[in-house]
């Protein structure tokens, strides 16, 4: 197996995503440690805002984030869990509200597909990323459930080349795996 990713380049591939997001993960946490230490209490935040909306809206927020490009980090729903009434419950439904917000990304990106001008210029342009991106698929969606990369780009990427659905059901079920893991780190910090 080695031999093989070493032979096809996948080795490579990784590594080059990889030092793409090092960085912006490395200034999101340091921006989280800025805000929390020079501008406001995220603890006292995550308190006031479990006070002050009902779960449901929440929720679906966090939906709608998953759903579409992931912009607000699961990490803040997670703390949010946290300090809830019932946080595993609550942490459960994050959980799901992830994965199926990762199908609806999984059929957006089928959908964009089918957009002339875009299925062209994957055809002309992007044939290679997208070749390899097709021959690694399966670790892609690992990669993309499991490390605080959006998943719903990794699921748009997979519904864009059309990475087998119920592949990529099983892979995205990594999703639970990381909410519980992450939480464990973060019900202790906040």
């Amino acid at each position: 197996m080695h031999q093989y990713y070493k032979y096809t380049g996948f080795y490579s591939f990784v590594w080059k995503s990889i030092k793409k997001a090092i960085i912006p993960i490395l200034l999101f946490v340091g921006a989280l440690f800025a805000l929390d230490r020079f501008v406001l209490d995220i603890e006292e935040t995550l308190v006031m805002v479990t006070e002050t909306y009902s779960p449901i809206v929440i929720l679906s927020i966090f939906f709608a984030s998953e759903s579409l490009l992931g912009l607000i980090p699961p990490e803040l729903f997670i703390a949010w869990a946290g300090k809830s009434a019932s946080p595993i419950l609550y942490l459960s439904f994050l959980a799901v509200a992830s994965y199926v917000g990762g199908i609806v990304s999984y059929y957006i990106g089928r959908g964009i597909t089918k957009i002339p001008s875009v299925h062209e210029a994957m055809e002309l342009k992007l044939a290679q990323h997208i070749k390899n991106t097709r021959k690694w698929g399966g670790f892609l969606i690992i990669v993309g459930a499991l490390l605080p990369i959006p998943f719903s780009i990794t699921s748009i990427a997979a519904g864009i080349i059309n990475f087998p659905f119920s592949s990529y059901l099983m892979f995205g079920l990594l999703r639970f795996v990381r909410f519980y893991l992450y939480a464990l780190v973060i019900f202790e910090m906040v």
